[in-house]
């Protein structure tokens, strides 16, 4: 696979006079782990909808593995596995029969190999043990797991996940994280709707910021955590460095200092020279948190708050 897997083109979603996503151009290529951020309310799980046919658009295209949404759904929807606003499930039922209800028989499996793709899936997700268990004794993080599994079944192109790690404990957290890493090696896209930065960033190669409705950035997380020209020292002689490297101290905070010039050795060597001790040098990267919230304070007009999320 490809080119270009999500595209959206002006996407627009008004809920009467609130406008839940605003003009909005996603592009989503083959191979991403996408990381589609913003806080509660800004519009994140509206959009996924749309990208599903699940809601139509207010104006704008979505194009989803190069095939229109809604109209070509039958066709690309067998090829995307999704999660969104957490798992469906009946409870009463164990979750091998929850995921035995669910249509197997798309490109990654038939009716005759079913059950060996749903214990291949749950043993993915972690639920290889409790398989045979009712699902209404799951916890949150169970259930959330579960849902992943049912996204997993048809071993999908792309897999659309709206907050997947939502009631998962850190350790479950990590080992998502993992399961989607390793998805992603083997070829699958993935379009990861979060509000944790922190989780984004050590999952996503591409990220997307909305805010309120509109789309504020849409870069490589390499190039907006690249780094900024800018050497952090920390020294337990800070005022001494200072008066040593003059105006190329652009900042300084207790022990360490932010200084003009992307070269270490150099900045070392300046300061060694001087009889300076130096613990440690580090170029400066600015955090995905960093380029997200000066992403989102100059996004300018805004949609009402309370825009659907």
């Amino acid at each position: 696979m490809s080119g270009t897997v999500i595209a959206t083109h002006g996407l627009r979603k008004s809920f009467g006079a609130v406008r839940a996503v605003d003009g909005i151009d996603l592009d989503v290529r083959a191979g991403d782990v996408y990381g589609f951020l913003g806080a509660n309310g800004s519009g994140k799980t509206t959009t996924v909808r749309m990208l599903l046919g699940l809601v139509l658009p207010t104006a704008g295209t979505v194009e989803v593995l190069g095939r229109p949404i809604p109209k070509a759904g039958r066709e690309v929807l067998p090829r995307v596995g999704a999660l969104i606003e957490g798992p469906a499930a009946y409870g009463h039922l164990s979750a091998t029969a929850n995921l035995s209800l669910s249509d197997a028989s798309g490109p990654g499996g038939s009716r005759r190999t079913r059950k060996a793709r749903i214990g291949e899936v749950l043993d993915q997700v972690g639920l290889g043990g409790v398989g045979k268990r009712a699902v209404r004794g799951f916890s949150l993080g169970m259930r959330q797991r579960l849902g992943l599994a049912g996204a997993l079944l048809r071993r999908p192109d792309l897999l659309v996940l709206d907050e997947p790690t939502n009631g998962l404990d850190p350790q479950g957290i990590h080992e998502i994280r993992e399961l989607l890493l390793d998805l992603n090696r083997t070829g699958t896209t993935v379009f990861l709707s979060s509000h944790l930065l922190a989780e984004i960033e050590q999952l996503a190669t591409r990220v997307g910021v909305l805010d309120r409705g509109r789309m504020v950035l849409q870069d490589d997380l390499a190039t907006l955590t690249a780094p900024t020209g800018a050497t952090v020292v920390d020294t337990p002689r800070a005022a001494q460095a200072r008066e040593v490297l003059g105006d190329r101290v652009l900042s300084a905070d207790g022990d360490r200092l932010v200084v003009r010039g992307s070269e270490p050795a150099e900045v070392n060597a300046v300061l060694v020279g001087a009889g300076v001790p130096v613990h440690g040098l580090t170029l400066q990267r600015p955090t995905l948190e960093e380029v997200v919230l000066a992403a989102a304070a100059g996004s300018g007009d805004r949609v009402q708050a309370g825009a659907a999320s």
